[in-house]
C-alpha cells in the first residue's frame, strides 16, 4: 500500500460527502458570475450608458447574500468531510496498532506521531484540496465557455493564462513535495524522540545524560525549523507566480476594454463583465494553489502512514465455535527470528504443558520467554516447527482466536484513566457488578480498594496515577480473573515489586492458576520458589532444563 492508495481509498469511501463541497463551491461561482453581470450593468449605467437600475442593484444584493450562505454551507461540508476522513483513518490506524500489539517494533513516540500528527496532516487533502482541485477545473472552464460566446479574445487570454498556472505550480510543486517529505521526516524524528525521552527522564537523570539529550533535541528542532522555512519559501514562490499572472491578465483586459470604452464600445456591459470576471477566474486557481501545499503535506503524511495500514495481521484462518474449557500446549522444534542479521529468538524450542498444569519459564533476558508468549497470543507466527493447542496447529487459527482463549498480564500493565472498576471491566465489558467484585477479591484488589473513599469506583489517572506498582499489578490480575480464560499467560508479573507486595501478588497468581493452564515467564527467585509447577529453563531460545519449581 502506498500513500496515494490510502488517499484514493478514503476518497472513494467518503462518496457523496466528498462531492458536496464541490457542488456548493460551484454554486457559489455561478452566483458570482451572475452578480458580476449585474454589477457590470450598474457600472455601465454610472458611465452614462442606458443600463442598470434598482432591480439590478437588488438582484446583486440578493446574489451576494445567497453566495454568503452557500459559502458557509461549503465550509461546513468541507469540515465535515475532513473530520470524517480523519476519524476513519485514525480508527483504522489505531486498530492496526492494537492488532499488531507487541509485534509492532515502532517506538511509542513514533506511534503517537502516526495516529495524531500524520492523520491531522491529511485533513487539508479532503477538506481543501479535493474541492479546490475540482473547482479549479470546473469554474475556469465555465467562465471561458460563457465568455467565449461574447468575446473570444478575452476568453483566449484567460485560457492561455489559466494554462500557465499549473505549469508554474508544477515547477514549484516538485520542490514543495520533496521539502514537505523531508519536513515530515524531521517532525516525526523530533516528535518520537521527544516523547520517548520524556518517558525516560528518570533514567536519563540517573545516568547523567539529561544535558546531552537536551542538545540532541535542540539539534532536531533546528533541523525541523530549517525544513519548515524551506517549505514556506517554496509556497510563497508558487503564490507569487499565480499573482503575477492574475495581475498581467487584469492589466491587459483593462487596457484593451478601457481603450474600447473610450471609443464608444459596442457592448460596454460585456466589456466591464470581462474585467470583473478576472478575479472570479483566478480565485479557484488561487484556492487550488493554497491547497496544493496541503496536498503535498498530506501525501507525505500518507506515505508515512501507508506501511502501518498495510500491516494488518492476516485474518484468514479458523474461528472457534466456542472457547475450550481446558487447553494443552505443545511447542515442537519452534524457531522464530525477528531479523536476518540477529540471532533467532527461538531456536528449536520444545516443551509441553498439560491441561491445568503451571509451567514457569525461567532464563536470562533475551532467552526467548516473551517470544514464547507472543506466539501463544497470536502476535507472531513461528518461522519453523509447530505450536499446538489441544492438538491443533495454532497457525490454522485466526490470531484473534488465540487471544480469546487467553488471559495475559504483562510486566507493566497499563491502567487507563477511569475508575478501578472500569479498568477491571475491560477484560469482559458485559460482566455484572458481582463478577467484578469477585475478581477484585480474588486478585487482592479489595485489600487496598476497601480503604479508598469510593472503593472500586475510585478514579485513577492515565497510566495508573494514584496507584502503586503492586496495586496496578493486582488490578491487571483482576482483569485476568474476570476474563476467566482457560490459558493464563504471565510475563514477569512480580518485577520491580517490594517483597511484601510481591507475596500478595504471588498469592493472587496461585489462585488464578488453579484449574487453568498457566505459562509464567519470570526470573524472580521468589516466584520460582513460591509458585507450584514445572520449571522450564530457556537459554538462547532453547529449553535446556525441565524440573519441578522449588527443587
Amino acid at each position: 500500500m502506498t500513500g496515494k492508495t490510502v488517499l484514493s481509498a478514503e476518497t472513494r469511501r467518503l462518496g457523496r460527502r466528498a462531492l458536496m463541497p464541490i457542488a456548493l463551491g460551484y454554486a457559489v461561482a455561478v452566483c458570482g458570475l451572475a452578480q458580476a453581470w449585474l454589477l457590470a450593468r450598474l457600472v455601465a449605467g454610472l458611465l452614462g450608458y442606458p443600463t442598470g437600475g434598482w432591480l439590478d442593484l437588488a438582484g446583486a444584493g440578493a446574489l451576494m447574500l445567497l453566495a454568503a450562505g452557500l459559502t458557509a454551507a461549503q465550509e461546513i461540508a468541507q469540515s465535515a468531510s475532513g473530520r470524517a476522513a480523519r476519524a476513519h483513518l485514525r480508527a483504522q490506524a489505531f486498530s492496526r496498532l492494537l492488532a499488531l500489539g507487541p509485534a509492532d517494533q515502532r517506538a511509542a513516540g513514533e506511534k503517537a506521531t502516526l495516529v495524531v500528527e500524520r492523520i491531522e496532516a491529511l485533513d487539508g487533502y479532503f477538506s481543501k484540496w479535493q474541492p479546490a482541485a475540482a473547482l479549479a477545473l470546473l469554474v475556469p472552464i465555465t467562465i471561458i465557455l460563457v465568455l467565449g460566446a461574447i468575446d473570444w479574445v478575452s476568453a483566449s487570454v484567460l485560457l492561455v493564462m489559466g494554462l500557465l498556472v499549473p505549469i508554474g505550480m508544477a515547477v514549484a510543486g516538485i520542490g514543495a513535495a520533496m521539502a514537505s517529505k523531508r519536513q515530515f521526516e524531521a517532525l516525526g524524528k523530533l516528535s518520537g524522540r521527544f516523547t520517548d525521552r520524556v518517558r525516560g527522564i528518570p533514567t536519563l537523570v540517573l545516568f547523567n545524560r539529561a544535558e546531552d539529550e537536551a542538545r540532541a533535541l535542540s539539534a532536531s528542532a533546528e533541523e525541523l525549523r530549517r525544513r519548515t522555512m524551506k517549505v514556506l519559501r517554496i509556497a510563497f514562490l508558487s503564490s507569487g507566480i499565480l499573482e503575477l499572472l492574475a495581475a498581467f491578465t487584469l492589466a491587459y483586459l483593462a487596457w484593451r476594454h478601457g481603450a474600447l470604452l473610450g471609443n464608444h464600445h459596442p457592448n460596454p456591459v460585456a466589456a466591464l463583465w470581462c474585467i470583473l470576471l478576472v478575479p472570479a477566474f483566478f480565485q479557484p486557481l488561487r484556492n487550488f494553489s493554497g491547497a496544493y501545499h496541503e496536498a503535498q503535506s498530506a501525501r507525505g503524511a500518507a506515505a508515512e502512514l501507508a506501511p502501518l495500514l498495510a500491516e494488518a495481521p492476516p485474518e484468514d484462518g479458523l474461528a472457534l465455535a466456542e472457547v475450550p474449557p481446558r487447553v494443552a500446549v505443545v511447542f515442537n522444534a519452534v524457531k522464530l527470528a525477528y531479523a536476518a542479521d540477529r540471532p533467532p529468538a527461538l531456536d528449536g524450542l520444545t516443551f509441553s504443558v498439560t491441561a491445568g498444569e503451571t509451567v514457569l519459564l525461567a532464563g536470562a533476558s533475551g532467552s526467548g520467554k516473551s517470544s514464547t508468549l507472543a506466539l501463544l497470543l497470536g502476535f507472531r507466527r513461528a518461522d519453523a516447527g509447530r505450536v499446538a493447542i489441544n492438538g491443533g496447529d495454532v497457525a490454522r487459527l485466526r490470531p484473534a482466536e488465540l487471544r480469546r482463549m487467553s488471559a495475559y498480564v504483562g510486566q507493566k500493565p497499563h491502567i487507563f484513566a477511569g475508575s478501578i472498576s472500569d479498568n477491571i471491566l475491560m477484560a469482559r465489558p458485559e460482566a455484572d457488578r458481582a463478577a467484578v467484585l469477585a475478581a477484585a477479591e480474588a486478585a487482592q484488589v479489595m485489600e487496598f480498594a476497601a480503604e479508598l473513599p469510593r472503593g472500586l469506583d475510585t478514579m485513577v489517572g492515565e497510566g495508573g496515577f494514584g496507584l502503586s506498582g503492586g496495586q496496578a499489578q493486582r488490578v491487571a490480575l483482576a482483569r485476568a480473573f474476570l476474563r476467566d480464560a482457560p490459558l493464563v499467560l504471565l510475563d514477569e508479573p512480580t518485577a520491580s515489586l517490594d517483597p511484601g507486595t510481591e507475596e500478595l501478588v504471588l498469592e493472587a497468581i496461585r489462585t488464578l492458576c488453579l484449574g487453568r493452564t498457566a505459562i509464567i515467564a519470570t526470573h524472580s527467585a521468589a516466584a520460582l520458589r513460591g509458585l507450584p509447577g514445572r520449571l522450564v529453563t530457556l537459554e538462547a531460545g532453547r529449553a535446556i532444563n525441565r524440573r519441578m519449581a522449588g527443587d
